[in-house]
């Protein structure tokens, strides 16, 4: 069966251009603190863009009190960021925003280069992650969906993408062969993403039979919670200093002592605005947060904007209907703070009553009391 590409793919390193935009309504607070939410929102999606490979050539910003409707930046920004994809020879100019169909294809037009939004941007990383039959079909139902919507008169055909996709009906337009293949093929993969979930729920329930807790590690992405996992399971999951290094979901059991187990599961992490569509398009990924026991909310302990990140974690778990299910946040990386504030009262809990642990994946520091925190859950 022939696999799409689609046009809004990244290839390894591509000369790429960052634009963030800082709109009147984003961020709450003092204009000081905007500020710094704005520029950290830019840091971040700098660390996305270089997730894919690509080489980032030129970072640019811009405020505006809403959006432009036709171009989400204006005519003069546009004008300017032309003017600066020639003089750097910029292949891709991505956009740390979510832009509508028609925004994208009008910049593409004064930009005359590849315009990528951030749904686009997480997608990419994404394909480039998955290693599961049902991580990859996730990716590509989702990449579909949102080419879909950019399927217009003029847009470059599928056809004539590297590994084209099929052939015109009697008396159809290119465009209307595109959409016909397009939903087609969005139709097959959700048959078989509905098998691969079918299979899953059968594995999940052989796992719970023996009534062991399950215990989820969430949190956002690069806190470390491969690492943790691994140390925790003794596996090898893949720990990587890097966003997204995890996209597949991986369960093991735990033995916390002679008498007490668990299963501990490894999810994809988070990131600032998760675009609802993918929250929606890795449902069944997501699914195993949504039917743990207890969630382990690893937060970095020398993150600055932790107090941020702690909520937009907790955003998406409200999404998926996770956000009842009992916490105990970690503090990770406390080898990474000062030694006079590692052991105190500095990490303060910033969920309330939720059970706090301070740990250091890395070095193992505080292991055993979250060994023992989870032993004690675990009864």
């Amino acid at each position: 069966m022939t696999r799409f590409r689609t046009d809004k793919s990244l290839e390894h390193a591509e000369r790429i251009m960052l634009v963030s935009v800082l709109l009147s309504d984003t961020y709450s607070g003092s204009n000081e603190s905007r500020e710094r939410q704005f520029q950290a929102a830019c840091a971040e999606a700098a660390e996305l863009v270089k997730a894919t490979g690509g080489d980032l050539v030129c970072t640019e910003t811009a405020k505006r009190d809403k959006a432009h409707t036709a171009l989400f930046v204006g005519t003069g920004k546009a004008e300017e960021l032309a003017q600066k994809v020639q003089e750097n020879q910029i292949e891709l100019v991505v956009f740390n925003h979510e832009l509508s169909p028609t925004q994208e294809r009008n910049l593409e037009k004064i930009l005359q280069c590849r315009v990528l939004d951030r749904v686009g941007l997480i997608l990419a990383i994404f394909a480039q992650r998955a290693q599961s039959q049902e991580g990859k079909l996730q990716v590509e139902l989702a990449q579909l969906q949102h080419l879909s919507s950019r399927l217009v008169r003029g847009y470059k055909h599928l056809q004539s993408q590297k590994g084209g996709i099929g052939l015109k009906g009697p008396g159809e337009t290119q465009l209307e062969t595109d959409r016909r293949l397009i939903q087609t093929k969005i139709t097959q993969l959700r048959k078989q993403l509905d098998q691969v979930k079918k299979q899953r729920e059968t594995r999940r329930k052989a796992r719970l039979s023996g009534s062991l807790k399950t215990f989820a590690i969430v949190g956002y992405t690069n806190a470390g919670k491969s690492t943790l996992f691994n140390r925790l399971t003794k596996a090898d999951v893949l720990a990587k200093d890097q966003l997204f290094a995890t996209l597949d979901t991986t369960a093991r059991r735990v033995y916390l002592n002679e008498n007490a187990s668990v299963i501990l599961t490894d999810t994809v992490g988070f990131v600032q605005d998760l675009p609802h569509k993918l929250v929606s398009a890795f449902s069944a990924t997501l699914e195993e947060t949504a039917l743990a026991d207890v969630l382990l909310h690893l937060v970095d302990a020398a993150d600055p904007e932790l107090e941020r990140k702690i909520q937009d974690v907790n955003a998406v778990l409200a999404e998926i209907k996770a956000d009842k299910i009992p916490q105990i946040v970690v503090y990770n990386k406390i080898d990474l703070l000062p030694e006079n504030e590692q052991n105190s009262g500095y990490l303060k809990n910033h969920l309330g009553e939720t059970i706090a642990v301070r740990v250091s994946a890395v070095s193992g520091a505080g292991l055993a009391d979250l060994r023992a925190t989870l032993t004690e859950q675990a009864s």
